[in-house]
């Protein structure tokens, strides 16, 4: 299995697709500043409190800007840093410190004519130091991400199987009487020590008798369903898939049919999901299906694309603003849930797959039962 370690032959490929837009485009450089963006180009993993930024030239070569020292290993040619601390303290202004660092860098260069920026995140800490024509290459990025490559996907399969032994603690713990804030608190220290660091984040939903939300003072009572929405993040990957659990073991007949129902979405799944499936027509598809279940009622996405970021391309959801085909490369979750107030008050069951050049595989193999 490939290492969950920086690639930083990865890194560089990574690079080369984003350098062939950069040239289909006329586009001599592209900054990055969002954490995932410095992640996917140069490698490391900053710190949440730090202002990373990344600018890949038309010829190139990257310029990485870090918080106080270099890293140990980056995919760049050349590295600069900015100091985000003074005295140990955190500055507020980190932003512009790490601009001006590479407002410096860059002029040394000669000066592009058109440069790529995030417009959602851009600064102007450094746009108005920038003397080219601006364009937004956010979205060719997101489009870029969608294809995961092996030590994505390592990261993403460790991050998974991390929620597989949470489910099995889960499935341990879960009682009448068992208090939510002690089930969240158990699960994420199986995270922790199953990936044996801190987690990037944690993800999602840990309240009992209820379609989602975080853990509450409450305890679980016998006759209600423990919808549990994992999502523990290794090294800035998250995964996130979803069980029901009966609290006291004992489902009844109404919450055995929803569950039959939603299992057999995933027969669906596997039998037609491929390279240039429309994931808006699976998504009408598994609607139809839940439409006829004899309880409860399906009304969100079926599933998203997971990567750097918990929700990412392909959309599996009805909007017209989305109209996504299945790539090889793609990891996704699909998550039909059936909800009504009979069956406490649902049930969602949600997997995570793998587009390959002839079907999917399921990353997430572990029990879907509710017992």
């Amino acid at each position: 299995m490939p290492s969950a370690d920086i690639d930083v032959a990865a890194c560089r490929a990574r690079q080369k697709r984003l350098l062939n837009h950069m040239h289909l485009n006329g586009i001599d450089l592209a900054i990055v500043t969002q954490h995932e963006h410095v992640q996917y180009l140069a490698g490391p993993r900053f710190a949440w409190t730090h202002s990373p930024a990344a600018a890949l030239s038309s010829n190139g070569r990257l310029l990485l800007v870090a918080p106080n020292k270099p890293p140990s290993l980056a995919a760049a040619d050349d590295i600069v840093t900015y100091e985000a601390q003074w005295h140990s303290t955190l500055r507020n202004d980190q932003r512009r410190a790490s601009s001006e660092v590479l407002l410096e860098a860059l002029a040394k260069q000669t000066a592009p004519r058109k440069i790529g920026l995030e417009f959602a995140t851009a600064s102007r800490h450094f746009t108005e130091g920038l003397k080219g024509e601006l364009v937004d290459i956010e979205p060719q990025l997101y489009v870029l991400r969608r294809k995961k490559d092996p030590d994505e996907l390592a990261r993403l399969r460790k991050a998974i199987d991390a929620t597989g032994k949470m489910y099995a603690r889960a499935r341990e713990i879960v009682r009448p009487g068992v208090n939510e804030l002690d089930v969240f608190n158990e699960l994420q220290a199986v995270a922790v020590r199953e990936l044996g660091e801190m987690l990037t984040g944690t993800g999602n939903d840990y309240a009992c008798n209820a379609r989602g939300g975080p853990p509450r003072d409450r305890k679980a009572e016998a006759g209600e369903l423990y919808i549990l929405d994992l999502g523990p993040a290794y090294r800035g990957y998250f995964a996130d898939n979803c069980r029901a659990i009966s609290v006291d073991g004992k489902p009844t007949d109404l919450q055995m049919k929803a569950w039959t129902a939603l299992a057999k979405v995933f027969d669906h799944v596997k039998a037609v999901v491929k390279p240039g499936k429309s994931c808006r027509q699976l998504f009408h598809e598994v609607q139809t299906m839940l439409n006829s279940a004899p309880v409860g009622k399906f009304d969100h996405h079926l599933g998203h694309g997971i990567g750097l970021f918990p929700h990412e391309g392909p959309h599996l959801n009805p909007r017209l603003d989305w109209d996504d085909t299945f790539q090889p490369g793609d990891v996704f979750t699909c998550e039909p849930g059936l909800y009504a107030p009979e069956l406490k008050q649902g049930i969602r069951l949600e997997n995570d797959y793998l587009v390959t050049e002839s079907g999917v595989e399921l990353l997430s193999d572990f029990p879907l039962g509710l017992t």
